[in-house]
């Protein structure tokens, strides 16, 4: 009799950022660590995608062009009962927005990453995140 062989499924990442660049700096780093990356460049329309995609993870930049998009994303991802549970990395360059929201943001579970950031403490930020989403 054949040995049924459990494959774990490969955790998908939706990254949301304004800048090419960086998301397919984020797409090189994260699929090299055998995760499955999805790219969006603008969080005005990424409710709808994240409700559909129900990713594993959201790495999302706070800053879009000089507007906090990605503030007001987070904030309807949290009251959303499709996406509440999902976790979430807010990576940005925005120090002190990133202190005025840390209550916020360690009362929800949402990973801080600042850039520029270290590879290692990205991935590790990740896995972190995704083992809080096992836990829940």
């Amino acid at each position: 009799m054949p040995k049924s062989v459990e494959v774990a499924s490969v955790a998908h990442i939706l990254v949301i950022n304004d800048t090419r660049e960086i998301l397919e700096l984020f797409r090189a780093i994260l699929e090299e660590a055998g995760y499955r990356v999805t790219l969006a460049s603008s969080a005005v329309e990424e409710m709808h995608r994240i409700t559909t995609l129900q990713p594993d993870l959201v790495i999302l930049d706070l800053v879009f062009g000089r507007e906090f998009l990605g503030w007001q994303t987070l904030q309807k991802m949290k009251m959303t009962r499709e996406t509440a549970a999902i976790p979430v990395i807010i990576c940005t360059a925005d120090l002190r927005q990133a202190q005025e929201l840390q209550g916020y943001l360690t009362e929800k579970k949402v990973g801080l990453l600042l850039k520029p950031f270290d590879i290692d403490e990205l991935l590790l930020m990740v896995q972190r995140q995704l083992d809080l989403r096992q836990s829940d």
